[in-house]
């Protein structure tokens, strides 16, 4: 017999990097070999396939399309194709992860799209800050891009979240103009689980909404869901093109249907946004420490002391460092971002905090 190969697993988590380094949820994993049973119709045909769409339809109350791809990339690539002509503009805000986190899969699949950031506090935009271009767009006539396209993200890059009022009023803009309406859902769960909403009160007005599943407990697995259903028109087309259809689609259905049994999603999400609250509130009380932004869902944004910055790196601990190469020397204060996931512990916080302190 092959002797297995023993995995040192630390006492605590360490890594708070991103949501991306935690493991599958166990849950996840069973679905997974519980589909792996018999031959089973191919391409999206499967009876796990058609039970997602069933199960998303009754969560955000309305009929919807589902496509499941692997990535969060793809998603918000295709389902922008969809949405806008290779002369159109895609209005988001600047921290978007649609502008600098996906190697201009957007402007490559939508043929050449224009992404326009605006800017926003603590990643959220308002209003008056997508009508300006808007109408400046409207005067260029033929020499500016088409405005095509609204994109929120919820939560957004800052770990803040949108409340149904901000949703509605951003929406309602954007349909008075005439855009279709993309939201990137990569931390959707971390969003209704902070705001206490129903999921479909946050995304009143959107076409189509980018179901995130692997940053909260999925192997890989999101779901585009299509709202607007006539937007819809030749998207397995798209995805075809894409590589983004999996023969075996059942295992993709599998992982986002765990999920959502019993709430699975939301009390994942609600740890990992508690245990960031924790994290939060323990680093904010050093002295020399200050929030960069509110922490509301699972992400922490703080700037602190060099030496601190130093010490949590020297002592393994994984984090962005968000501001500047130098951020860690003794004599330069530093901002990081820290991000909890489903399975962080109490114990990894306050083991994290002991070391600050």
């Amino acid at each position: 017999m092959h002797a297995g190969i023993e995995v040192a697993v630390p006492a605590t988590r360490r890594n708070f990097s991103s949501d991306n380094v935690s493991p599958a949820a166990p849950e996840v994993l069973a679905a997974i070999e519980r589909a792996n049973g018999g031959a089973v119709a191919s391409y999206g045909a499967d009876t796990l396939s058609a039970e997602l769409e069933r199960r998303l339809c009754a969560l955000f109350e309305r009929p919807a399309r589902v496509f499941p791809v692997a990535t969060g990339t793809a998603g918000n690539a295709l389902a922008l194709s969809a949405l806008t002509p290779p002369f159109g503009s895609i209005f988001c805000h600047e921290d978007a992860h649609i502008v600098g986190d996906e190697c201009a899969a957007p402007e490559f699949y939508t043929g050449g799209a224009k992404i326009v950031g605006l800017p926003g506090a603590h990643g959220r935009l308002d209003p008056d800050a997508l009508a300006a271009p808007i109408a400046t767009a409207a005067r260029m006539g033929q020499h500016a891009c088409l405005p095509a396209v609204l994109s929120l993200t919820q939560a957004t890059e800052a770990g803040t979240v949108y409340t149904p009022d901000e949703i509605v009023a951003l929406t309602g803009l954007a349909r008075a103009h005439g855009l279709a309406v993309h939201m990137d859902g990569a931390r959707f769960a971390n969003a209704v689980a902070a705001t206490g909403c129903a999921p479909a009160e946050l995304v009143a007005g959107v076409d189509v909404l980018v179901f995130g599943g692997t940053k909260n407990g999925a192997i890989a697995a999101e779901a585009v869901v299509f709202f607007n259903e006539r937007l819809a028109d030749h998207f397995t087309r798209r995805r075809k093109r894409a590589g983004q259809t999996w023969s075996k689609q059942r295992f993709l259905a599998a992982q986002l249907l765990a999920l959502l049994d019993d709430d699975l999603w939301l009390r994942h999400a609600a740890r990992a946004n508690a245990m960031a609250t924790r994290l939060a509130q323990g680093l904010s009380a050093l002295p020399g420490a200050a929030l960069v932004h509110p922490v509301q869902a699972n992400e922490v944004f703080i700037r602190l002391p060099g030496r601190t910055v130093a010490s949590l790196a020297q002592a393994g601990y994984g984090f962005y460092r968000w501001d500047d190469a130098d951020a860690g020397q003794p004599h330069q204060p530093g901002i990081i971002r820290l991000v909890c996931g489903w399975d962080t512990e109490a114990a990894d916080v306050d083991a994290l905090l002991a070391t600050a302190r």
